[in-house]
């Protein structure tokens, strides 16, 4: 599975407020960027996560209307949001990983770890055989 997870270092609102907070986790994972003038990945977020305390899983569909925005630009960013690992897809359901916003980072910040240990390991050993010395 392709993977792609982006972290920028944001400042952290200074006020607490729920959007503003919201927005920040979305800026933060990279959600909001590019072509998306109009937000939408932030706005399936934010909608997602009104909703999946009440509802749980929700459909595509049920995204899009009450978004008022079409299933397939819907599904475009539902797409982005699950290849960060944010999100999945249970049979037709959208799932928020983890079941909620703090598990959904925590699982991400694992799937960093394991990628970073890879990726130590394997220029450790790339390092070795090349002969390089490690400075630290």
């Amino acid at each position: 599975m392709l993977q792609q997870i982006v972290v920028r270092n944001i400042e952290k609102p200074r006020e607490k407020r729920l959007r503003n907070d919201i927005r920040w986790v979305c800026n933060s994972f990279g959600f909001v960027a590019g072509r998306d003038v109009e937000c939408v990945s932030e706005k399936i977020v934010e909608d997602l996560l009104y909703q999946y305390p009440r509802k749980g899983p929700i459909l595509s569909e049920g995204l899009a209307n009450d978004l008022d925005i079409s299933l397939a630009r819907v599904n475009h960013h539902l797409r982005n949001l699950m290849e960060s690992g944010f999100l999945y897809r249970q049979k037709r359901h959208i799932v928020l990983r983890g079941g909620s916003l703090k598990s959904a980072v925590e699982e991400i910040r694992k799937d960093v770890n394991r990628i970073l240990d890879d990726l130590t390991s394997v220029a450790e050993d790339v390092d070795k055989r090349l002969g390089m010395k490690n400075r630290a």
